[in-house]
């Protein structure tokens, strides 16, 4: 084996994942493949939340079939979510390793042994040199012990587990070490993280851990879930000067009764009631939701009341969705999906249409204003990066700023970016092999 490719579909988390293998098969002496079929070992990190994620990877494994039986040696791994291990690997036999859920924190080390890389490779780390990225995910807790109707991650991820704190604190040294200037925890509820560990830790005693790392500059984490959101992290969010003001808090509807069928364990009140904890401590916090439409039973005056709480809440971001059943969940088997999709579209336009105004009005309160951006890259011969709350910022400079934060002065504003120039740069960047990207 000497070429590796590793395509990933679905949540940061499958991305976090990717990388974590990756590097592992580097540092074994793998390069990358440009392509899965032209790969030795290609690796397909799976999402099933969606049929059409879920499609894609059908669609990538027919092909690599054909692959395979052209070059019999090569090896095929399915990881991340996987709804049916067991009629999976009766429809895909030539596939070698299928990993089950729960697995996932495993799998790279069952995907070495695999490939018996301890016996045939000796790892030089000089040889294995990583161009890093700017913002990296860390993985910290995965699976789920709630059980929302729509919802199939339980039963892909499996049940709660976290990472020790010191393995999660050592991955995120060795991402600083390597160019890194932010990480993003990622899980299905990150406040669960844990409370399965003995002793038991807290999420907010994870950031105190990792604010100390040096040549840290943000510390972001996602995703939460309301009811789990204690007062600690609040005031760990508010204290902590690497941690971000930057709350991704999925609500899924404005209305109690749809969020009962819905099993979500909470009502708008008590979603209202942590809003205001949070802009209390930090008013100008950036805070971004999720929103289904067209969940079963749900009334003209159910989505209105969603729309109320839109126009209420005034989320920085919202990402809709118009409800599909997911076989294997609650909703798909005991609820009637009663909704014509030409309504679901039409209730999707009318958030999107009323969040864009939301986001308009927002943003252009940073006209004039002079924020700090995290450069992340280049966008049409542009630097783009983001700001504490999320904002994210486009603007030109001739000088090499990848990894550099830096004050932008906002210029002009969008529903959903904002345009600026760069006044002063904050800190000089850690050395770090790396390409800086040429502008245009």
């Amino acid at each position: 084996m000497s070429t590796f490719h590793i395509w990933s579909i679905g949540c940061q988390m499958n991305t976090a994942d990717s990388r974590r293998i990756s590097e592992s098969l580097e540092k074994y002496g793998l390069t990358a493949a440009d392509s899965l079929g032209r790969a030795d070992v290609a690796v397909l990190y799976s999402c099933v939340v969606r049929q059409g994620a879920e499609d894609r990877v059908h669609g990538h494994l027919q092909k690599l079939k054909a692959a395979k039986a052209q070059r019999p040696g090569m090896k095929v791994i399915v990881a991340g979510c996987v709804t049916n291990p067991v009629g999976w690997r009766k429809r895909y036999p030539f596939v070698d390793l299928i990993a089950e859920p729960g697995q996932d924190l495993s799998i790279r080390d069952r995907l070495l042994d695999l490939l018996d890389l301890g016996e045939r490779y000796r790892f030089d780390p000089e040889a294995a040199v990583r161009l890093p990225g700017i913002s990296e995910g860390v993985t910290i807790h995965q699976g789920c012990n709630r059980s929302c109707t729509y919802c199939i991650v339980p039963s892909t991820r499996g049940g709660e587990r976290s990472r020790a704190p010191r393995v999660v604190v050592d991955e995120v040294h060795q991402l600083v070490a390597r160019g890194a200037r932010e990480v993003v925890l990622l899980s299905q509820i990150v406040e669960r993280y844990g409370r399965d560990l003995r002793p038991r830790v807290l999420l907010s005693e994870l950031l105190r851990q990792l604010n100390a790392v040096e040549g840290l500059a943000r510390i972001r984490f996602l995703t939460s879930y309301p009811g789990d959101f204690g007062q600690d992290l609040v005031d760990a969010v508010a204290e902590l000067p690497k941690v971000c003001e930057d709350i991704n808090l999925p609500i899924q509807a404005g209305d109690d009764e749809t969020l009962r069928r819905m099993k979500r364990g909470y009502v708008v009140d008590h979603y209202r009631q942590l809003i205001h904890r949070l802009r209390a401590r930090m008013p100008e916090i950036g805070l971004q939701t999720d929103v289904i439409v067209g969940f079963p039973g749900e009334t003209e005056a159910q989505f209105q009341n969603t729309l109320a709480m839109l126009e209420e809440f005034r989320f920085d971001v919202v990402h809709v969705a118009m409800y599909s059943p997911r076989p294997g969940t609650v909703a798909a088997t005991e609820l009637v999906d009663d909704i014509p999709r030409e309504e679901k579209r039409r209730r999707l336009h009318d958030v999107e249409a009323l969040q864009k105004r939301i986001a308009t009005t927002i943003n252009q309160r940073y006209l004039g204003r002079t924020v700090d951006v995290l450069v992340e890259g280049t966008a049409k011969g542009r630097w783009y990066g983001r700001t504490r709350t999320n904002k994210l910022v486009h603007f030109g400079d001739e000088r090499p700023l990848a990894g550099q934060v830096v004050d932008a002065r906002i210029t002009s504003t969008e529903p959903w970016f904002l345009e600026g120039e760069v006044v002063a740069v904050h800190e000089a960047r850690p050395a770090a092999p790396m390409r800086l990207p040429v502008l245009a």
